[in-house]
């Protein structure tokens, strides 16, 4: 009953938003507000829809409905009650549905604001919502339906939406249970938050589109979603920060990142949205880039659906991505469709969105701004191919050929390094007019800083030589561009809050705090400058200086690394058991001494878990963890019984903590660019002029 109930509502939101899209397109064609009045109702009303589908099958999660196809297969009695509500996510219908819920959330939001002066805006922001809400919910109704029941017939069990002629309801005792690896916290919010991104970047795109609809130019559009960008980039952001940490803590490779097809699926609208993000600022100040930001988040929509795409298909090998589905050509028909749709509107309003102001300086902020856009872009066109390129030798061929992490690394490290370099100059830089000689006089302090800094390392790795690779002349350079980036970064803070200081006779961080307060925008974009310059440390540190062994092993035996030496001590094998008495799980777990020089520093617990419900292991590092290095131990293969003891693998990580740290201040940096700006506060002449002194070139 659940079940029907369930898909009968899936099938009235489909109806709805199909409403939504007419009476949007009705109304404009009539000049009609009742009708685009309803249509924006329509759209609101997708929300509590959605929501009582979600909760239905939520429901049915909860209350372990194994006659429901996918229940069975992502929920176990075994699994605990949070774990149930969180496999709304875990498999391929119900995570359409979460996204469908998601971005009716966002879309009733928007309906919701005053929309007096944008009133032409309002029917085309509708239509692009409600035309994607309904391609999402319409895989539901018709490809993967959440609520699919068992049906039991002279041929066996088959799942249908209909029961079929002369079959009867068939229950399974207990469901396969969700797969280990998506059982870690990290993967319990790693996909709402990108998920969150995905449907938040619909919104700066329906209004883009609205804008080339109606032929408004100037840059209202950019205005109105400039928070739903930051927002939509900081969920986008959070989700690659988690899905990092997973990667890290969970499949046991000691690393944080991949570059698997599906992770680079997420990353890519995440560049375009980054180079947008900075671009638009230029339409802001100047009036410059109207073609070019239009461009980008057409693209960044375009991508946020492909990748959706490549997660859903099956059509890349990933061990992220769901199970081969129905869904592919569907989705690729909507991808050209939206895109065709889109660029055919952009070239139609190409002649009206001419630059009101040309630049002048190749190295003003501007133009450093377009650099650093064409930076991200190439970025991202090496991702794309490296995604696509499998597919299309498989169809020139017949042989999918992959492509691993080197072509990636060697490909991108140096856009990345030039990417953080501009970090360091853009902020010197003024609007309009920039000269060698101004920049050079600015950087001059952070980069004698820098130089300093620099010196002390290098003394540091020639009195400790082992340490000294392959890498050693590129982990240098990389370090100094980070560094002197990091100190221009720390000069601006410093420059603009001793300027107020002496201006107003504030102490120096109530000056610092209430510049960050005055202009979040600025100094949110600083601290996540700092965030990434702190996450690029930790960057460094892993992929050019991370070492690892192997090794099989008896009880009391060592295996060295570092200078740390770990100690085989003992293996417990033992059974976790449900509250029934049934058991849930296998655990191996060794214990392991870990000393450094002789010292004693901890004792970790490697261990391999294996779930009976869904026959599958999951592999728990043990880690030594500190802001140097990490020291991570993982159990590979055991024998409790013979005298031979246990295989494990070994890793050095040095400085990944700052890659973590360095998270939290980016994440941190976006919550303040992102948050609603105070109403300027009316300034005294000689204030204003100070102003001038410690905010150069806003």
């Amino acid at each position: 009953m659940f079940a029907d109930f369930g898909y009968g509502v899936i099938v009235v939101t489909f109806l709805v938003s199909i409403y939504a899209i007419f009476a949007a397109i009705f109304g404009q064609v009539k000049k009609s507000q009742k009708w685009i009045e309803s249509s924006r109702l329509a759209m609101q009303l997708t929300f509590p829809l959605t929501s009582l589908a979600s909760l239905t099958l939520i429901y049915l999660l909860v209350n372990n409905d194994y006659n429901v196809s996918f229940v069975y297969q992502v929920t176990s009695r075994a699994m605990p009650t949070y774990l149930k509500v969180t496999a709304l996510w875990g498999g391929q219908a119900g995570s359409l549905l979460f996204w469908s819920w998601l971005l009716s959330a966002f879309m009733t939001a928007v309906t919701l604001r005053k929309w007096d002066r944008d009133r032409e805006f309002l029917p085309w922001v509708v239509l692009v919502a409600s035309i994607t809400l309904a391609f999402f919910i319409g895989l539901n109704v018709f490809y993967e339906n959440p609520f699919t029941r068992f049906w039991q017939t002279f041929s066996g069990v088959t799942p249908a939406t209909f029961r079929p002629a002369g079959a009867i309801p068939f229950t399974p005792a207990d469901g396969n249970g969700l797969n280990p690896l998506l059982r870690h916290p990290g993967m319990i919010i790693h996909p709402p938050m990108l998920y969150l991104g995905f449907v938040a970047f619909v919104i700066p795109y329906a209004f883009a589109i609205a804008a080339l609809i109606t032929g408004r130019t100037d840059d209202r559009w950019t205005r109105i979603t400039r928070r739903w960008t930051l927002w939509a980039w900081l969920f986008l952001s959070l989700g690659l920060v988690l899905g990092g940490r997973w990667a890290y803590d969970v499949l046991g490779w000691g690393g944080y990142w991949g570059w698997d097809p599906v992770e680079i699926a997420a990353f890519m609208p995440w560049l375009s949205g980054t180079a947008f993000l900075h671009s638009v600022m230029i339409q802001e100040k100047r009036g410059l880039l109207k073609h070019w930001n239009m461009i980008l988040i057409i693209l960044t929509y375009s991508l946020v659906i492909f990748g959706t795409f490549l997660t859903r298909s099956g059509v890349l090998s990933s061990v992220h991505s769901f199970a081969q589905s129905a869904i592919g050509p569907a989705f690729f028909i909507f991808i050209g469709l939206t895109f065709v749709s889109a660029v055919a509107l952009l070239i139609w309003r190409w002649p009206e969105l001419k630059s009101e102001n040309q630049m002048t300086s190749m190295l003003s902020r501007e133009a450093l701004f377009l650099l650093n856009n064409l930076l991200f872009i190439s970025i991202l066109v090496v991702c794309f191919w490296g995604v696509i390129f499998p597919l299309i030798s498989e169809l020139a061929t017949g042989a999918k050929v992959t492509v691993g992490p080197p072509f990636y690394e060697r490909a991108t490290g140096p856009l990345f390094a030039a990417l953080v370099l501009l970090m360091g100059i853009a902020p010197l830089s003024a609007w309009g007019h920039s000269t060698l000689k101004t920049l050079g006089k600015a950087i001059l302090k952070p980069l004698a800083a820098a130089l300093v800094v620099m010196l002390t390392i290098i003394v540091y790795f020639l009195l400790n030589p082992a340490l000294i690779n392959g890498y050693f002349p590129y982990a240098i350079a990389g370090l100094f561009v980070t560094i002197t980036t990091a100190f221009v970064t720390l000069y601006e803070f410093w420059r603009a809050s001793e300027a107020r200081s002496r201006a107003q006779k504030e102490n120096i961080f109530v000056a610092l705090w209430r510049l960050a307060g005055r202009n979040r925008r600025r100094y949110g974009g600083y601290t996540i400058h700092l965030g990434v310059v702190l996450m690029a440390i930790g960057i460094i540190g892993i992929e050019m200086f991370q070492t690892e062994t192997q090794g099989t092993i008896a009880k009391n035996e060592s295996i060295q690394l570092a200078g740390y030496t770990m100690t085989f001590k003992d293996l417990q094998d033992f059974d976790l058991y449900d509250a029934s008495g049934a058991p849930m799980q296998n655990v191996a777990r060794a214990v392991v001494d870990v000393s450094k020089d002789g010292k004693f520093l901890t004792t970790l617990y490697p261990r391999r878990d294996y779930y009976y419900d869904s026959q599958q292991p999951m592999t728990i590092p043990g880690v030594r963890s500190t802001m140097q290095d990490d020291f991570y131990i993982l159990l590979v293969d055991w024998q409790p019984i013979s005298s031979i003891g246990a295989t494990f693998k070994v890793y050095h990580n040095p400085l990944v903590n700052w890659l973590w740290l360095g998270s939290f201040i980016f994440i941190l940096g976006t919550l303040v660019a992102a948050w609603p700006d105070k109403e300027p506060e009316a300034a005294p002449a000689h204030v204003r002029k100070a102003a001038v002194i410690y905010q150069p070139g806003d």
